[in-house]
């Protein structure tokens, strides 16, 4: 899971979402637009920044060291221990049939494919791939119908021998079959599937996916056949290191690399590594970003490309001594940014029997928070653009997207408090007094029944002061310091990933400080049947959650002005999401979910309605706030169902607006992606929604060097 990084989830690349949020309710849900509105996907916030170029100005040869998070513990992407490290590899070894473009939709790849489409749709769906000619495993043999059978036999969720991690759209596969000839594959569908474009990327040989011992064995540690630009030389445990060597057998353009070096960097180590010349392609956190962007000219033009803007630094004419030596360490060096296809989101568990469990009061947190804000704190000292963003589904730019946030609304004290006081929450009502030496309400002691000794009662209840308990407990809401005031304190920026094992440095938030007189809506605790009304917000307390934490802390103070008390309760990385998250012990949490092309197919499992499951237990999938509807599940299915595109997306959008109203989750921003890669390097860096063109990087010619590169059409 991500703790504002990616989830795990059984999606493109095998990076696993993790989480969800829906639930039933006769609401108003605004009205979609139609065929004659301007398409409401819009255009990605950010775009691309690799400093494109074209491969006549790159030298041939050369090797690239690129920081991972990991040396992964297997190859094969549809393994449940799969992370974005796999992915990675997947991308520049193995066939894929599509992949996405800059604005996150799918495009054929010609390397593979001459044609693929629906050519039948009754009685069965049938897709028709042409492949290309000169497509050829690595060992000489040509891609054909029989790689595609063995992954579909592997994938399709009916032999429990192969141990996969997600079987969607393979499960509804009827037969696979060589067409007219050895270039034609036919896929004969038994339900039909919209998101099929999303099979077969990537594609694996039918010697790994042939029988369940090959697949669950044979590509953890090698590959010893591949067909993409480049091929797996080497894997070095020891070393943190993973080599990926030119494919002499590859028909397409030749990699201008000779070489691709993937090297697991902790984030706090890489601005280091980079310095000393051991890196030339890294993500760094906002912090070592800064320092970076030092050494780096400034764009003459930075209106030219939103993301070509610098960051919020010190002025260059003003530098202080560490500031210069950073301004040498990192010559040669600048910081390429953009937006990931991966979004922040608050999560409000609707299981048991919590406050959250009423629907009322999951809308009126919703309608507390001022997105715009969060938003603007998180992104705008980055320079980059500070939307909201509108969708659980798709992200401005793909073609599912729609800012369906209307159907809970914006923000609103007045509304917030209304429905707090229809769901019976009221100022001023009894609240058993809470003892020096307890835990908070709501800490796991709370919830045994255990008390800390020394018990004396607190003084004060109208003039509280910040505490902080022994297992990291704080309480916003009880301090003395005014909401706006508050708010304008600086953000701490993290660079922390998760779900795709990736740790970085940052610097640790702040809670609730002490300080003057609270807002006056805040002084009076709203209290239910004698019962406070307290939410456990939990964070994580590693180095690289900082944003998260003063995230926790914002949201905290927007809370406390509708008469909501927050407890921030910071607990290891390692716990976060395992022992918290997807255990359900939490009222509120902050994590990332990555972005699909697919969101019928990806989606659906984090949104499914929770099903009791043989042994009693609740079986949520990937729904971890626990909140859904029959409604939302059935408009996954039919949005999957249909082949006609726009239905489909009309489908999603309504599904998404539904989410939005019952209020589960509320997605905040997106997530920035800061690269720091050499000056002459080109076609790599922040690639936002493309998938890497891995042929096309390489370092510039030296006659080359210091040119502006092309504006991408």
């Amino acid at each position: 899971m991500s703790h504002d990084g990616v989830g795990t989830r059984p999606g493109r690349g095998s990076v696993m979402r993790a989480a969800a949020f829906l639930t039933a309710g006769v609401l108003a849900l605004p009205v979609l637009s139609g065929c004659s509105d301007p398409d409401p996907a819009g255009k990605p916030l950010a775009g691309q920044d690799i400093a494109p170029a074209a491969r006549a100005r790159i030298a041939d040869g050369g090797t690239l060291r690129w920081a991972v998070d990991s040396v992964p513990e297997t190859l094969n992407t549809f393994q449940s221990d799969a992370d974005t490290t796999t992915s990675r590899i997947a991308q520049a070894t193995l066939p894929s049939m599509y992949r996405l473009d800059e604005s996150g939709r799918p495009e054929r790849n010609e390397a593979y494919l001459e044609s693929a489409k629906v050519v039948e749709t009754e009685p069965k769906q049938v897709v028709l791939y042409k492949l290309d000619q000169q497509a050829v495993w690595s060992d000489g043999r040509e891609i054909g119908a029989a790689d595609f059978a063995a992954q579909w036999r592997a994938l399709s969720g009916k032999d429990s021998a192969y141990w996969t991690a997600r079987n969607a759209g393979y499960d509804r596969i009827q037969k696979i079959e060589r067409g007219d000839n050895d270039l034609e594959v036919r896929v004969t569908f038994a339900r039909s599937y919209a998101d099929w474009q999303s099979l077969f990327s990537p594609l694996y040989p039918k010697e790994v996916m042939g029988t369940p011992d090959s697949f669950n064995d044979g590509a953890r540690r090698k590959l010893k056949v591949s067909a993409g630009p480049f091929t797996v030389r080497k894997i070095d445990r020891k070393g943190d290191e993973i080599r990926l060597t030119r494919n002499p057998r590859w028909w397409g353009e030749p990699a201008k690399l000779n070489e691709i070096v993937l090297r697991a960097v902790p984030r706090d180590e890489r601005a280091a590594e980079l310095a000393a010349g051991r890196l030339d392609l890294a993500d760094v956190d906002p912090a070592a970003a800064r320092r970076i962007a030092i050494a780096a000219p400034r764009p003459k033009n930075p209106s030219a490309s939103p993301s070509r803007t610098p960051l919020m630094g010190p002025d260059l004419r003003k530098l202080t001594p560490v500031q210069r030596k950073d301004k040498e360490r990192f010559h040669g060096f600048e910081v390429r940014k953009s937006l990931e296809p991966a979004y922040t989101q608050l999560a409000l568990n609707g299981g048991g029997d919590g406050p959250l469990a009423d629907e009322r009061v999951r809308r009126a947190v919703a309608r507390a928070l001022d997105r715009e804000k969060i938003a603007e704190t998180v992104l705008r000292p980055l320079g980059l653009p500070t939307e909201p963003v509108g969708s659980h589904l798709a992200l401005s730019g793909q073609a599912a997207y729609a800012d369906n946030s209307g159907a809970v609304g914006g923000q609103d004290t007045a509304e917030a408090q209304a429905l707090l006081a229809d769901a019976g929450w009221v100022p001023g009502g009894p609240v058993k007094e809470k003892k020096k030496g307890e835990k908070a309400a709501g800490s796991e002691a709370d919830k045994t029944g255990k008390k800390e000794e020394g018990k004396e009662k607190e003084k004060g209840s109208e003039a509280k002061t910040d505490k902080k308990s022994d297992d990291g407990t704080y309480i916003v809401g009880e301090d003395n310091k005014g909401a706006d005031e508050q708010d304008s304190r600086p953000l701490a920026q993290d660079g922390k990933q998760y779900g795709g094992k990736q740790l970085s440095g940052g610097a640790p938030g702040a809670y609730a400080p002490q300080g003057t007189a609270a807002p006056a809506a805040a002084t009076r605790q709203l209290a239910k049947d004698g019962k406070a009304l307290t939410l456990r917000f939990v964070v994580p307390d590693g180095e690289g959650s900082g944003t998260l934490r003063t995230v926790a802390d914002r949201i905290g103070h927007m809370l406390k002005r509708v008469g909501i008390r927050t407890e921030i309760t910071k607990v290891s990385d390692e716990s976060y999401f395992k022992d918290h998250i997807a255990s359900g012990q939490y009222d509120l949490a902050l994590y990332s979910w990555p972005a699909s092309a697919f969101p019928a197919t990806d989606a659906r499992p984090i949104y499914a309605k929770p099903v009791p499951a043989a042994d009693g237990s609740l079986n949520v999938e990937q729904n971890y706030t626990r909140v859904g509807t029959d409604q939302v599940d059935q408009l996954f299915e039919q949005a999957v169902s249909t082949l006609d595109e726009s239905e489909s997306r009309s489908l999603i959008r309504k599904a998404d607006s539904r989410i939005w109203a019952a209020a589960g989750s509320i997605p905040l921003y997106q997530r920035p992606q800061l690269t720091a890669a050499r000056t002459n390097l080109a076609n790599a860096g922040a690639f936002g929604f493309g998938t890497p063109v891995f042929e096309d990087m390489g370092f510039l010619k030296k006659g080359a060097a210091g040119q502006p590169a092309p504006t991408a059409s």
